[in-house]
């Protein structure tokens, strides 16, 4: 691969889906896997709008682990910085579909996933200091050693280039909502561009409502503030500006991978140095596409699909 544009860290795994939809997990016979994982799929959303992408994170050495480094290369992004932890499985995340806008998941990553177990001398230190942009998220502090791991990149980084938090709350993950903030909170103050749903920025920074969310973001440094806000589209504030921009009405299949979608093409708008308005338009039409459809990686749509979703 030629040199690196993007670097996610983080949460990787494989996604099982039912493929009998509308009934409770007991009940179905067969899934579909799927590759998976927040830091992953952003990996896979950005490389299918052309951008070089690699991902640091763990998996174990088991069948699910050569799965993952298949599918990345397959869909274009860099396995290289895919290490594998000896003692421990692969995670797996099984999928319900129903409610679709939210679906539950069930995660296996017990007694701690992979990815969390990072450690300094596993980190391409290099890539930290050079890559235009670095990935990271608010699961990735949640245990160590990956927390202090995640600590010393965003130190070394020093807010360099677009260094990018996404808040990725999941409650499972903490023990309590005062530890999340805590550490997550610390992250903000680490990054330059930090994107969350209205929940996540709760948790960050202590409130719900968008424009206040973004005051507080903004105040402590980040120059790019981006809340998303459901069915009420997406609020992009910087210290000048702010907009919010409409939803991209669609058919929900299943919400899960939409985030991720939006991450992906995010990206590719900071990379691409469009302004915010552009930017959040496209990300919104790209996590719109994702939410129309089964699965997350595999889900990511092309630049082509994304501007067709524009002009419609």
């Amino acid at each position: 691969m030629t040199e690196l544009e993007v670097l996610t860290v983080g949460r990787v795994g494989v996604d099982l889906y039912p493929e009998q939809s509308g009934v409770p997990l007991a009940q179905v016979s067969t899934f579909a896997k799927f590759l998976g994982g927040t830091a992953t799929n952003v990996a896979v959303a950005a490389a299918r709008l052309g951008r070089r992408t690699a991902v640091l994170t763990k998996v174990g050495p088991d069948g699910f682990g050569d799965f993952v480094r298949d599918a990345l290369e397959g869909f274009g992004v860099s396995a290289r910085y895919v290490g594998t932890a000896e003692r421990l499985q692969t995670p797996v995340v099984f999928c319900a579909l129903e409610p679709p806008a939210d679906p539950p998941l069930l995660f296996y990553r017990l007694p701690i996933a992979p990815d969390l177990t990072l450690t300094d001398d596993e980190i391409p230190w290099d890539v930290v200091d050079s890559v235009p942009l670095l990935w990271v998220t608010g699961t990735g502090v949640s245990a160590e050693p990956g927390r202090t791991t995640q600590r010393a990149m965003l130190k070394r980084r020093a807010r360099r280039g677009h260094t990018v938090l996404d808040l990725d709350y999941r409650p499972m993950f903490w023990p309590d909502v005062e530890t999340a903030r805590a550490e997550i909170g610390w992250m903000v103050d680490h990054v330059n561009v930090v994107v969350g749903n209205r929940t996540e920025v709760q948790v960050a920074v202590g409130t719900a409502d968008p424009d206040e969310a973004a005051d507080r973001l903004l105040a402590r440094g980040v120059r790019l503030a981006v809340v998303k806000r459901g069915a009420e589209g997406v609020l992009i504030a910087t210290e000048s500006e702010r907009w919010t921009v409409p939803p991209c009405p669609v058919e929900v299949l299943c919400g899960l991978g939409a985030g991720d979608g939006f991450g992906g093409a995010l990206i590719h708008g900071l990379l691409s140095g469009w302004d915010p308005h552009r930017l959040a338009s496209y990300a919104n039409a790209a996590g719109a596409l994702v939410a129309s459809r089964l699965a997350c990686a595999d889900a990511m749509p092309t630049d082509a699909e994304i501007e067709e979703m524009l002009c419609t």
